[in-house]
């Protein structure tokens, strides 16, 4: 039987994960099995720069960690080598990465994930995997914001161009008067 000290570390371990199950918006169980330590360091420093927390815990803990955290529904992939990446801040990151990485290793792979404090299928994590990143969609609605500037901006260059607003309101008048000259012979 586990001495005291033993038991206490235990239980501080399943506390600190289920407080991370908890503040975390998103979150991935992998397998790991299989990948050389050169790999995961690259895999490691990759999930580090993209602010997603990776340990890898035991099984058992990790599972009363679930049951504390209302995640019971990631207990039966629970078994096997276990690794836990979460993030606090991006939603796709943790399935980006992870997902990218299994593609190319065949021991390694995604196990089960949870958004928003509910386990998602693995059709929803190969979606998430899709997504671009933070940075890539932002910078995709500050253009679509700036795309009416920008036409905005080259009209007003035309005018300019043209010789100012006098310019262009004379060469409208002539514009006009030409047609209107057009137009009275045919209506005689």
């Amino acid at each position: 039987m586990p001495s005291q000290s033993v038991l206490e570390q235990k239980k501080a371990i399943v506390a600190e994960l289920s407080e991370r199950l908890k503040n975390s918006i998103t979150g991935l169980v992998v397998c790991y099995e299989g990948i050389n330590t050169e790999d995961d360091t690259k895999l490691r420093k990759e999930l580090r720069e993209n602010d997603v927390k990776y340990t890898v815990v035991k099984n058992t803990l990790l599972s009363r960690a679930c049951d504390e955290a209302g995640l019971e529904d990631l207990k039966p992939v629970l078994e096997g080598t276990t690794a836990l990446a979460t993030s606090d801040s991006e939603y796709a990151a943790a399935a980006r990465i992870l997902c990218n990485y299994a593609k190319n290793h065949d021991n390694f792979n995604v196990k089960s994930g949870y958004l928003d404090g509910a386990v998602i299928d693995m059709d929803t994590i190969t979606s998430l995997s899709k997504l671009p990143s933070r940075e890539v969609l932002l910078a995709n609605v500050l253009g679509a914001f700036q795309a009416p500037i920008a036409s905005f901006a080259r009209a007003v260059q035309a005018i300019v161009d043209k010789g100012g607003v006098e310019a262009c309101a004379a060469e409208a008048a002539t514009e006009d008067a030409d047609a209107e000259t057009a137009e009275a012979p045919a209506a005689e």
